[in-house]
C-alpha cells in the first residue's frame, strides 16, 4: 500500500481544516493511500520531521498557510529522495496556489492531490535555507509575521495594509550591494524581493516572461526616496505597478550574492527568516514536484 504523509496546520487561516480533516483523509484511504497525519505544533517542526523521513513515503500532502508551505518544501529539499508534493491552502493569502492554479476549496485541492498533474517547479535557495515563492525585505515585510493571527482571520489581506500603514513611520532604509548575473546594483533600498510567483500578497503580478519552472528569480528594488516628492512618486508607481519608475528596478537572474552594511531582516515566504549581512540566494530548477490542476488557471 502506497504510503501518504499528511501533514495539518490546524491554526492556519480560520481553522476551516479542523471541520474537513475527516474528509479529507477517508478521501486519501479511498485512493488507497496508508495515511499518516501529522499536525503540526511549534515552529519548523514538519521541515525537520521530513530532512530525516521523506524518502519513506510516496506522497507528502501538506495542509496550511504559506508557512507551512514554507517549512514543508524546506525539508523536503534537504531530503536526498523527494515525492511529489500536494498542497491544500488554508491560510489568509495563499500566494503558492494562487501562482499554480490550486483551488481555497479544501476538498476540491484535496482531489487535485489525487488525480492532479505532476508539475516540476523551481524552488529559491536563502543561504541553508529554501522558499517557495519569495524572500524579501524592508518595508511591510515584517507585517506577514507580526500582524496578530486573529487579525489575519478576521480581515484576510486586509490586515496586512492595516498593519503596514500603521508601520510606515517607522520604515528603515538598508544600504546594500546586490551582485546579479548581468552586473551589480549598489544603493540606498526601502524594499526589495527576490520571487518566484506569479502572485505575491495576495495581488497579481502575472507577466507573459514569469514562469514558476523557468530557473530565474525576480528581483524586484524600490529606492530610498530623498524628499516627499520622491516618496509620493514611489507610492503611485508601486500601486499603478509601474515598473518602469526610476524609483524601482526589476531584473531576473539564476542567483543573487546580496552585502549589506548592516544586518538586514529578512521574511521568506511570510515568516521570519533572520537577519543577515550577507546571503547567497539561488534559483533551483525543477527541484520539486508540485501536484496541479492546469484546468484552473492561475491568475
Amino acid at each position: 500500500m502506497k504510503k501518504l504523509l499528511f501533514a495539518i496546520n490546524p491554526h492556519a487561516g480560520k481553522g476551516e481544516i479542523k471541520t474537513k480533516a475527516l474528509e479529507v483523509i477517508d478521501l486519501f484511504a479511498h485512493a488507497g493511500y496508508e495515511v499518516t497525519v501529522h499536525t503540526t505544533q511549534r515552529r519548523r517542526e514538519i521541515t525537520h520531521l521530513l530532512a530525516g523521513r521523506a524518502a519513506l513515503y510516496d506522497l507528502v500532502v501538506c495542509c496550511g498557510g504559506d508557512g507551512t508551505l514554507n517549512e514543508t518544501i524546506d525539508g523536503l529539499m534537504h531530503s536526498e529522495q523527494r515525492p511529489p508534493l500536494g498542497y491544500i491552502p488554508a491560510g489568509t493569502v495563499n500566494d503558492f496556489a494562487s501562482s499554480l492554479g490550486i483551488s481555497k476549496n479544501i476538498l476540491h485541492a484535496a482531489q487535485t492531490v489525487l488525480d492532479g498533474t505532476p508539475f516540476a517547479c523551481d524552488v529559491g535557495s536563502f543561504g541553508a535555507r529554501y522558499f517557495s515563492y519569495i524572500a524579501a525585505f524592508g518595508a511591510f515585510t515584517d507585517v506577514a509575521y507580526q500582524t496578530p493571527q486573529q487579525s489575519k482571520n478576521m480581515l484576510g489581506r486586509t490586515a496586512y495594509f492595516l498593519e503596514g500603514i500603521r508601520r510606515l513611520p517607522t520604515i528603515h532604509p538598508y544600504h546594500m550591494k546586490l551582485a546579479h548575473d548581468g552586473g551589480e546594483i549598489e544603493g540606498g533600498f526601502l524594499f526589495g524581493m527576490v520571487s518566484n510567483a506569479l502572485s505575491v500578497g495576495g495581488f497579481k503580478l502575472r507577466s507573459p516572461e514569469i514562469r514558476m519552472n523557468d530557473g530565474l528569480l525576480e528581483l524586484l528594488l524600490v529606492r530610498d526616496p530623498k524628499n516627499a516628492a520622491e516618496a509620493t512618486a514611489i507610492i503611485g508607481a508601486v500601486l499603478g505597478r509601474d515598473f518602469s519608475s526610476p524609483y524601482i528596478t526589476t531584473l531576473r537572474t539564476k542567483q543573487l550574492a546580496i552585502t549589506a552594511a548592516e544586518p538586514v531582516p529578512w521574511t521568506l515566504d511570510g515568516e521570519f527568516g533572520g537577519k543577515v549581512e550577507t546571503v547567497q540566494i539561488e534559483n533551483h530548477h525543477n527541484a520539486i514536484t508540485v501536484l496541479t490542476n492546469p484546468a484552473l488557471p492561475a491568475p
